[in-house]
């Protein structure tokens, strides 16, 4: 056991060495997981759609549909944020920062890396209780060089943090045994697919086909195409409709993040952050 000063937030923290054995880390690894892939049974495959305002959007072959979703998350990170710039405007001209400007960095990093975290660890469980063995993720770096804009550039880059996000997807899938593969995203929402048309309007999380008169979620059609692409027909994805407010179905799951895990809630739900940062600065205090 090894104790830490953190000289920010002024605490000790304690790091605990976990042994691990080399011919064990696959069962170790997967004991953090309540399902495993069932080899005798049949495998499908899944894909999975890092949204700007979902976390994950996850389809798999049969239809069946999972989304976290993100932007209570995205707020809470704005309000520390905004918290942080107010405090650097309040510096002295030869500062730089201060104790309680790091520790406010330091608690909205923490936040955010166990959100994203626990959601690929969430996912993963999801999947294995499928029997999902391979996913389609899509790579969002021709969409973001294409389409940039300053507020979903801010979502995937400093809030989710797009390249560690993938990452780790890659690293825990690998760890339970299911194959991980990028796949480009570009122009995934760009076609019905259902009849395959390109007469779609697309606007923000809404899409719609002029042709077939599909109604979808953008973040649905868009996993829709890319599984579909990689792996041929498959069944309508339960959750056509995820997060809108008309005709929204029951079916597939719908996670918020209520600070602690991710836990099921109502489609067009959404579990609300905390209105200010947990770090408070102390009374009297001056920013520096």
């Amino acid at each position: 056991m090894e104790l830490i000063y953190d000289e920010h937030a002024a605490q000790l923290r304690i790091k605990h060495p976990v042994p691990i054995q080399p011919d064990k880390i696959r069962e170790q690894r997967e004991d953090a997981f309540t399902h495993t892939l069932d080899t005798g049974d049949t495998a499908q495959t899944a894909a999975i759609d890092v949204g700007a305002n979902s976390t994950l959007f996850v389809v798999t072959e049969d239809g069946n549909a999972a989304v976290s979703h993100a932007c209570p998350e995205f707020e809470r990170l704005q309000s520390y944020s905004g918290r942080i710039a107010g405090l650097q405007s309040e510096l002295l001209s030869k500062e730089s920062t201060s104790r309680l400007i790091q520790r406010l960095y330091d608690t909205r990093t923490r936040k955010c890396d166990h959100s994203r975290n626990s959601a690929v660890n969430h996912i993963a469980d999801w999947l294995l209780e499928r029997n999902v063995d391979a996913v389609y993720v899509g790579d969002l770096t021709d969409v973001l060089d294409t389409h940039w804009s300053a507020a979903v550039n801010q979502k995937n880059h400093a809030f989710w943090s797009y390249r560690q996000l993938s990452a780790r997807i890659d690293l825990t899938l690998s760890d339970v045994g299911i194959v991980f593969q990028e796949v480009s995203e570009a122009d995934s929402s760009s076609e019905c697919p259902e009849c395959g048309s390109s007469e779609v309007a697309r606007n923000g999380d809404s899409f719609r086909c002029h042709d077939c008169r599909l109604d979808a979620h953008s973040d649905v059609a868009g996993t829709w195409n890319i599984l579909q692409s990689e792996g041929g027909p498959m069944a309508r994805p339960a959750a056509l409709s995820a997060e809108r407010d008309r005709s929204a179905p029951t079916e597939g799951a719908y996670w918020g993040w209520n600070g602690h895990s991710w836990t099921p809630v109502d489609f067009g739900k959404q579990l609300r952050p905390p209105d200010q940062p947990s770090v408070s600065e102390p009374a009297n205090s001056q920013p520096g």
